[in-house]
């Protein structure tokens, strides 16, 4: 194991990720004029932000620093393939791993995988996907940060897990086993002409809130795992659609059923991403 890894590792368990997370949360919600202008020239700068590409570049049209980072993009900045069988980025990021779900095991990193139940908290959930595909991109700071659909479909169902909130970039994906299925994360499940599907919208630390289109911001709830059925509601979604957002750098997680979907060849880890491009074929 990589020692600066693991001692990376070692320093975010001594952290208090939650209230530092719910710190930052505070503090990104700040509407007073100079201090949320400082926080955005700031990330401009720290993680090089296309502001360009943003709907609007006027700092004074965002009412605090969440209202920049979850910024809207101008039209046709993200090109969504509507072929009827290309599956789309969710998301802008980078690939952590695609491919194949062993049986009820996704890979996290060289050497090191997790169980689908664990991930969905749900055992029963996780049957539909055994031996389906996966991917996982990871979404940097300086990323694009709301959330589309891959496909088209209808929601089901959700269910929201408190858990821990340890970063989850490369380092911290290689260093801490079952890292996706440990952190705080929403499960969506759709069902869609390839079957049923879901997208994981994983917490990560300084991250303030998961929010989506149906219900707004996700309250943490410590201890508290939270089931939400919507199959007698009419919450249907086009691909390319939006769902739902991340109020800082977090990942997505995609499953999908045995024989429904391959991957593109160009789609692999360490590949970059953006929110509708192609990235699989539904069969």
């Amino acid at each position: 194991m990589d020692h600066q890894a693991e001692l990376f590792v070692a320093l975010q368990r001594l952290l208090p990720k939650h209230a530092l997370s719910r710190l930052i949360a505070k503090t990104a919600e700040s509407k007073t004029i100079w201090l949320k202008n400082l926080l955005i020239k700031r990330a401009i700068a720290a993680f090089d932000i296309n502001i360009d590409e943003a709907a609007s570049g006027d700092l004074n049209d965002y009412e605090n620093f969440n209202q920049f980072f979850t910024r809207a993009l101008k039209p046709g900045a993200r090109p969504v393939d509507l072929d009827a069988d290309a599956l789309v980025s969710p998301a802008d990021g980078v690939v952590s791993q695609a491919g194949a779900i062993n049986k009820q095991r996704i890979i996290q990193a060289k050497g090191s995988d997790y169980s689908a139940g664990r991930l969905l908290g749900n055992r029963e959930d996780a049957r539909l996907y055994e031996n389906g595909t996966f991917t996982t991109i990871y979404l940097s700071p300086k990323d694009y940060h709301r959330v589309h659909m891959p496909l088209a479909g209808k929601l089901i169902r959700s269910r929201y897990i408190p858990g821990d909130l340890f970063s989850v970039n490369d380092k911290t994906a290689q260093a801490l086993p079952g890292l996706f299925a440990r952190n705080e994360r929403l499960v969506c499940e759709f069902e869609s002409e390839q079957g049923q599907f879901a997208l994981v919208f994983v917490g990560a630390m300084l991250v303030a809130g998961i929010e989506t289109v149906w219900s707004g911001f996700e309250t943490p709830g410590p201890g508290v795992v939270r089931d939400s059925d919507f199959s007698h509601q009419d919450l249907r979604f086009e691909k390319g659609e939006e769902i739902g957002r991340f109020r800082f750098g977090s990942t997505v997680i995609l499953l999908f059923q045995k024989e429904q979907v391959d991957w593109e060849d160009s789609f692999k880890p360490l590949s970059a991403v953006q929110m509708g491009e192609k990235i699989g074929t539904c069969r």
